[in-house]
């Protein structure tokens, strides 16, 4: 029940209904009656009001207040605008079904790879058990009622020697420019295994050159890892002009050059990262498994898999 009181010059209200307890102070008895009043609606409504909320809107919310805090804050924030033109957004979320998620997936299955699906649909995932656990707006999850596409099989693609050429003749040898530096980026993590966006988000007080180790303070994983470096690592290093950032580069300048290269170098279907498959099957020759996922950055050496893809002809010549 809600209680009115006196407080000094002021009013005190105090709501107490269905083990919720609330209270305000305000100018004047009415402001503090008007409250009191709206407060045990929403107690006693606050589930129903919670699942009125369109899905999209709780979308919006994530995207304000949960993703802003990610790494992966710009991708999330895309996703949600695509999903946001959806007719899906326009469904009550105390209503979302099983059902609409899956009619969801299906109309994206049309559009984009089972791969971008899956990654979607653990955003989705994610949304959903948010507004469960957080914010109360649900129960359930309909999430957990819905297949997710079959998991795309691995990548095995691996740049061969004359495709190096070839992408090494397009990009050109002079490091003051950016095309022949985003060649030198895909060396480089050839050599050392780095992901994209560590590459170019590298700075020079993170490069130890006598110890020759890089320190990666942020990963995609979330935790820092250092990553020793070669002596071809380090002949790359040495070759590029001093820059505030290593190699000088943006991720979507990166992205956009090695499409351009890669389309003059008459390539198909290599992906810069690739460059890590072809990073963890070399590297697995010189190092045990342990170190190679502590240098890869791997918490699950069976993840090292993924991404080791030497031909049973490689392994062949080795056993001799």
């Amino acid at each position: 029940m809600a209680s009115i009181r006196k407080y000094g010059k002021q009013w005190r209200a105090e709501v107490a209904r269905q083990g919720v307890r609330k209270s305000k102070i305000f100018a004047s008895k009415v402001e503090a009656k008007d409250w009191a009043a709206r407060q045990e609606y929403l107690i006693l409504n606050g589930e129903q009001l919670a699942s009125a909320a369109l899905f999209g809107d709780v979308l919006d919310r994530y995207a304000r207040e949960v993703s802003i805090g990610k790494r992966g804050a710009r991708w999330e924030q895309l996703r949600i605008d695509l999903l946001r033109r959806d007719a899906v957004a326009q469904i009550q979320i105390g209503r979302l079904t099983a059902a609409d998620i899956a009619d969801w997936r299906d109309r994206r299955l049309k559009a984009v790879s089972a791969g971008t699906v899956r990654r979607e649909m653990v955003l989705l995932g994610a949304v959903l058990t948010q507004a469960r656990k957080e914010w109360g707006l649900i129960s359930v999850s309909p999430m957990t009622d819905v297949r997710r596409p079959k998991e795309p099989e691995a990548r095995d693609r691996r740049p061969s020697e004359d495709e190096l050429s070839r992408l090494a003749h397009v990009a050109g040898a002079d490091l003051a420019n950016a095309t022949a530096r985003a060649y030198h980026a895909f060396l480089f993590a050839i050599e050392t295994g780095m992901r994209a966006g560590e590459i170019v988000g590298l700075t020079w007080d993170c490069v130890d050159l006598d110890k020759r180790v890089v320190h990666l303070s942020r990963t995609k994983n979330g935790t820092a890892r250092d990553v020793p470096l070669s002596s071809e690592a380090l002949r790359l290093l040495g070759g590029l002009p001093r820059m505030p950032t290593v190699f000088g580069l943006r991720s979507d300048q990166l992205d956009a050059l090695w499409r351009k290269i890669r389309t003059k170098a008459g390539i198909e279907d290599l992906h810069f990262h690739d460059s890590r498959h072809e990073a963890v099957t070399r590297l697995s020759r010189k190092l045990d498994v342990l170190s190679l996922a502590r240098m890869i950055g791997h918490r699950d050496i069976r993840q090292l898999m993924t991404y080791y893809n030497e031909s049973a002809a490689d392994i062949a010549r080795r056993l001799d």
